[in-house]
């Protein structure tokens, strides 16, 4: 080959490589960015603005590394850029087991003031209570505490009762919240999670309803407590409040969210994580082990992300 065909050839090489490098950091919609970005129109639907360009996305260093998880459906973002770092059965329906609360409490913070005053009206025994009494009577900023970090299903209830047309007018606006955060794959039965048919999620909207709680910073920090102590309008009665995840103030960077468990439901968490300035949501269903299978996923994500910058109108 001639030194004239070698140079040519040289010419067309670096041509394409500079190519490449426009395509995939050009702004606008390329199909070089939307690798990197899966789902991110689904997630940005529901973000006010955007910012450009947008955070670094991230990618995986090792593409056969995964996380070694118990839980039968997983779905995890960085939440920077709603770019999607793992999912199993992401669109799969499970039971939600308490992550319903979630939609719980994005529902009836719609509605009520924080100082509202909600009466007790049954008394619950199936699954977590705080053990409230008939007619005690607490603020709504108190219940949320007792269904975010107690997990409280007669706390669930005190809500649903007091919503205007009870209980089953509460489920319809659950389910209509859920549908306006973009929540496809989803429908409620009742305001606590218990298992009935018909009440199921998947981790993909789990993912969009834990999202929607950070976006409200009053309930973003309720559940980022590990115990707290809650009293009824009179001082009568004292409840004290232990958050059900383990990890809260165990591992380093978890922010708590929401837990659930039932039989049938399996382990379900909800996870928000922070490290180096990146946020993650890590959802997992029907695990056998919760924690276990976030701390391993939590490893993976330090060992096995890195980060590219991408500019997008």
């Amino acid at each position: 080959m001639s030194k004239k065909i070698k140079n040519l050839n040289l010419k067309y090489s670096s041509f394409f490589l500079l190519l490449t490098f426009f395509l995939l950091f050009y702004p606008g919609d390329s199909i070089y960015v939307k690798m990197f970005t899966w789902h991110r129109d689904i997630f940005a639907a529901h973000t006010s603005t955007i910012s450009v360009p947008l955070q670094p996305a991230p990618f995986l260093r090792n593409k056969q590394n995964f996380p070694e998880v118990t839980a039968q459906g997983a779905y995890i973002i960085d939440l920077n850029s709603a770019t999607s770092v793992f999912a199993r059965k992401e669109h799969q329906s499970f039971l939600p087991a308490s992550t319903t609360k979630v939609i719980t409490a994005l529902t009836a913070f719609d509605y009520f003031d924080l100082d509202s005053v909600l009466t007790v009206k049954r008394i619950m025994s199936e699954g977590q209570t705080v053990d409230f009494v008939i007619g005690e009577k607490l603020t709504f900023e108190n219940l949320l505490y007792a269904i975010l970090v107690h997990s409280g299903n007669d706390a669930a209830y005190v809500i649903a009762d007091n919503y205007p047309g009870g209980e089953k007018v509460f489920i319809e606006a659950m389910n209509k919240k859920a549908e306006s955060i973009g929540m496809k794959n989803s429908h409620f039965e009742n305001p606590a999670g218990l298992d009935r048919f018909g009440q199921h999620s998947s981790p993909f909207d789990l993912v969009l309803a834990g999202r929607s709680l950070l976006n409200n910073k009053r309930l973003a920090n309720m559940v980022s407590i590990k115990n707290i102590t809650i009293t009824d309008v009179d001082f009568t009665h004292f409840h004290r409040l232990s958050n059900v995840n383990e990890l809260l103030g165990e591992l380093p960077g978890v922010g708590g969210l929401k837990t659930g468990y039932t039989i049938d439901a399996g382990e379900n968490l909800i996870t928000l994580y922070k490290s180096n300035g990146h946020e993650f949501l890590l959802v997992i269903m029907k695990s056998e082990d919760r924690f276990e299978d976030t701390r391993n996923i939590i490893n993976w994500l330090e060992t096995n992300i890195d980060y590219i910058q991408i500019r997008e109108r």
